[in-house]
């Protein structure tokens, strides 16, 4: 028997840094959105816990037990020394702001939660999840939501104006660290993320990480204007702590054609054409 699942990729909306807090972590304020775009997840039953990897980008992921995928795994065991053969198929780019490594630990949760027939609800999932990276828990949902704290903090939101939006994924290849971005964080609070309709909250709001970001990667800056350019093109960002940029497009045949300009224009590129789930 063989489970499948998506770690989806994770983007932020809006992001908003208030401030830093005794325990070294940042108050954050959110909407997290997700698209149908991910890596390929899957596990079947085995005596022990083993991790392998595949995919364009598997050379960059760490295989041993800092890896949070067999971190997931472990803290869902909980000690009680269940085993499963985990393969994932590393399709994101990582160090991207897509929250890939995030979204492949929850993936793992949710799949070992049904191999090992324990039946857990999503919420307690995501508890555990928060314990290995903030934003776990958002990824074990994989919906729309608000995130506050350091971003566990949930509250769902209406995503019917968002699901199925069109949207292109650009990275340049280029991996942000993100404390590095963190640390060059100029610590002014530019103010609350507004609330109500996640579209217009999203458009008036602003990633309070691109401007360090952008002094770490100035190649994102040619990302934003490259999807500026595209027709259609209704938001443009860059996500969490970069350097991956996303342009949310009128419609599906718009961010292809998009997605595939950007790309000819620069080859050295990742880009994808995606929707929002």
């Amino acid at each position: 028997m063989r489970l499948d699942d998506i770690g989806f990729a994770k983007l932020n909306l809006a992001l908003h840094v208030r401030r830093r807090r005794a325990d070294g972590y940042h108050d954050l304020e959110t909407i997290f959105a997700f698209t149908e775009l991910g890596d390929a997840l899957s596990v079947a039953p085995a005596e022990t816990l083993s991790l392998t990897l595949a995919g364009d980008f598997a050379g960059a992921v760490p295989p041993g037990p800092d890896n949070l995928v067999l971190r997931a795994a472990q803290a869902l065991d909980d000690g009680q020394g269940r085993g499963a053969a985990i393969t994932l198929e590393k399709r994101l780019p990582i160090a991207a702001g897509l929250g890939g490594g995030s979204a492949d630990a929850a993936a793992t949760l949710r799949l070992l939660n049904r191999l090992w027939n324990l039946d857990l609800p999503l919420g307690r999932l995501a508890e555990i999840g928060a314990t290995l990276g903030a934003d776990v828990a958002a990824c074990v949902h994989s919906r729309t939501l608000r995130g506050e704290g350091r971003g566990e903090a949930l509250a769902g939101l209406d995503d019917a104006g968002l699901a199925g939006t069109a949207v292109i994924l650009v990275n340049p290849r280029v991996a942000v660290p993100t404390p590095a971005v963190f640390a060059r964080w100029d610590g002014e609070d530019r103010g609350p993320l507004a609330e109500g309709d996640p579209i217009a909250t999203a458009a008036a709001g602003r990633n309070d990480l691109e401007p360090p970001a952008l002094t770490l990667a100035p190649v994102i800056g040619k990302v934003l204007d490259a999807l500026s350019g595209v027709k259609g093109a209704q938001l443009v960002r860059m996500s969490g702590s970069g350097a991956t940029c996303f342009a949310l497009v009128a419609s599906d045949s718009a961010a292809e054609a998009g997605a595939e300009a950007i790309s000819s224009a620069n080859p050295g590129w990742w880009v994808a054409a995606t929707r929002l789930r």
